[in-house]
Order: C-alpha cells, then structure tokens, then sequence
C-alpha cells in the first residue's frame, strides 16, 4: 500500500487551521541522538524502475547514540520533498514548508558516543511511496536506546527522494501494474547492499555497528520484503513487519528466525481481510509474534498519524498518532532488545494491562 493510503485516514472537513510547527514525539532512550546522510551508489546493478539514470542509487539517514547534542536539528523533508508529498496525498490545506520544518531531535554530525564491540544495527525500510523520513520517530526512539540505525531511502520507491546535491526523484514504482516479485527483491537487494557498506573495513560506521547483532524493521511493503531478506542474508537476525501484506509468499521451507508481526486489528486478525498472514504463520518456524493493535492506521505505524493530528487533519475513530507512535516504539524495541540483546521482554510473553490495545494471536 501506498503513502496515498494516508487520504483515507484524513478528513478535511475536520481540518483546522495549521499550527505553527510540526513535532516528532521526542525519543524516550537517555541518549542524545546523532544523525548523517549516505549516498550509496551500486555499480553491479542498474536500477530496476529507471534503467537510464544508470546505477542504483540510494539515500541512507543514519542514526546513532551521540556522545552530546550538538549540531543543527536535522531537516525533516526538503520543501520539494514536502510538496511531493502532499500533493500525491491531496493535501492542500497543509503548506509544504510546515511539513518540511518539521522539528525532530536527532542533531547533524553530532559526535558519536563510541562503544566497545559497537551498537546493534537496525535498518528501516519504509512503505511503497512513504519517504524514509516518515519512520524519523522510530529511528531516533532506537538510536536513543542505543542503537545504530539506517533508514533507507529506496530510489524511485517514494514520493519525493532528496539527494545530497539537491535533485530529488520521484515514485516511478508507484502506480497500477506493480511488480511485488520484483519489488522484494529490489528491497532485499538494496538491505544487502547497505549492509555490506555499513561494515566494510572502510565504512565510517564499522567500529559503531556489531555486524553480529542486526535486525531488519520494515513498514507495509517494507514489512514484506523483511523475511524475504532475511532468508537471503544471514546477517540479518531477526525481523519486524509493520503492518505489510505479504505481497510474496514465503518459501515451504520458510524463516528460522525471530519475526515480529505488528499491524492493524481490522486487517491483520485470522479472520480479517488480509489472508497473507494467517497463510505465513504456519511458515515461520524461530521464536515469532502475531500482535494487532485496535484503533490503529495503516500508517500509524509511521510518523504520519501524529503529524496529521498536530495538522488537525486526522479522521475521527483512528487511533491518536502519539498513543501508535507509543506502542510501536517499545514493541519494536522490546523484540530488538530481546533477539539482538538477549534481554528478556515480559512485554513480548503476553497481553498487559497498560497496553489494552495491543492483542496476541493466534
């Protein structure tokens, strides 16, 4: 599903007038978060949506604990990201420079708080059509519990994709007639790649990164694509799926990992409209999870919820973007902490009280 699932979830009959500025909930780790942008450029493949514009290319926004809070905020969106955005989504009412002002806490170039052995890494990948900086919530929540993490931009998969020179792409895999088979693994290729780049002896991230503590956390299509990862690289020791169709089915021999289901209660239940999860459960035979979250977006499980509250542009009923915000925070880091920590996680064993919301299946 695309970022234009958004719509669905907004009304503009409710809209009021914008505010002054937008917030990413602040992370609720005690470190400060550092951030930086890769630009990654693989020479082996050309890339599969634009083959003319030649190698693959992507965008990386890194995150990381930082040993003190300096530098500039980083920029949420550019302006032409912004408009982009909005526009795919029908979203007048909402001025491109509100949403690419958008204040988050990760600081540029913030100095990293060196570890020895180095950080677990958590790479993100969004859904079809969502930029990279819409996970910007759950990448610095992890990175101020003290985890390194990669939000991937995958070229001509978003609506709007800001390179560090300025130009920006847009979705050319967006649309009728989408290829799922090839869009797996285009995103299976594109983790591998990053991942390969992240640890090479002369990434600036080698000594941050234990490469033997890795988790794959994806959104929608994103989600999808997470155990299909998983079975083509090795390195990747558990996965989370947020709320995605598994547009690709699972081999028979299925995933010996740890996989994490969260996403809505009305589409993802044994009994709801989606079957692609009750058919891939019996398929995942390591450590796994099935939760549904009641009252919960499709992009709930994204920043786009509690900005469009703070926009006052948010369908009535959906469940308040600060609250999904909340519980997909500390359910991803709870099953992280868990497989790549060895922490135990009471909150992973079954239903709590605090947590009404949150149901366990089958």
């Amino acid at each position: 599903m695309t970022v234009t699932a958004v719509a669905a979830m907004m009304s503009p009959a409710t809209a009021s007038p914008p505010p002054k500025r937008l917030a990413v909930p602040p992370p609720t780790g005690h470190h400060a978060v550092g951030t930086a942008e890769l630009h990654l450029v693989d020479e082996t493949r050309a890339d599969p949506w634009v083959p003319e514009s030649g190698p693959r290319e992507l965008v990386v926004s890194m995150y990381y604990p930082a040993a003190v809070p300096v530098g500039a905020p980083r920029q949420y969106l550019t302006a032409r990201e912004a408009e982009i955005l909005l526009a795919a989504n029908d979203l007048p009412e909402i001025p491109p420079e509100l949403l690419a002002g958008t204040r988050s806490s990760a600081r540029v170039g913030a100095p990293p708080l060196p570890r020895w052995h180095g950080y677990p890494l958590a790479v993100l990948s969004n859904g079809l059509g969502m930029p990279r900086a819409t996970l910007t919530g759950l990448a610095e929540d992890l990175a101020s519990r003290g985890y390194v993490v990669a939000a991937v931009g995958h070229n001509y998969e978003a609506d709007g994709t800001a390179f560090p020179d300025g130009h920006v792409t847009e979705c050319a895999a967006c649309g009728p007639g989408l290829d799922h088979v090839l869009l797996s693994k285009v995103r299976t290729a594109d983790v591998s790649f990053v991942l390969n780049r992240l640890t090479a002896r002369d990434s600036p991230y080698a000594l941050l990164i234990d490469p033997a503590k890795i988790g794959l956390v994806g959104q929608s299509v994103g989600g999808n694509a997470a155990p299909l990862a998983m079975l083509a690289d090795r390195r990747i020791r558990a996965g989370v799926n947020l709320d995605g169709r598994f547009w690709s089915p699972l081999p028979e021999s299925g995933v010996d990992r740890p996989i994490l289901l969260l996403g809505r209660e009305s589409a993802h239940t044994p009994t709801g409209p989606d079957p692609t999860w009750p058919e891939s459960w019996p398929k995942l035979h390591g450590w796994k999870r099935w939760l549904s979250v009641d009252g919960a977006a499709h992009t709930g499980f994204t920043d786009n919820i509690a900005l469009m509250d703070q926009a006052g542009v948010t369908k009535p009923g959906t469940m308040p973007g600060a609250r999904s915000m909340e519980l997909t925070r500390a359910y991803v880091a709870a099953f992280l902490d868990l497989h790549l920590r060895g922490r135990p996680q009471p909150l992973l064993d079954g239903p709590v009280a605090t947590n009404p919301e949150v149901r366990f299946w089958p």
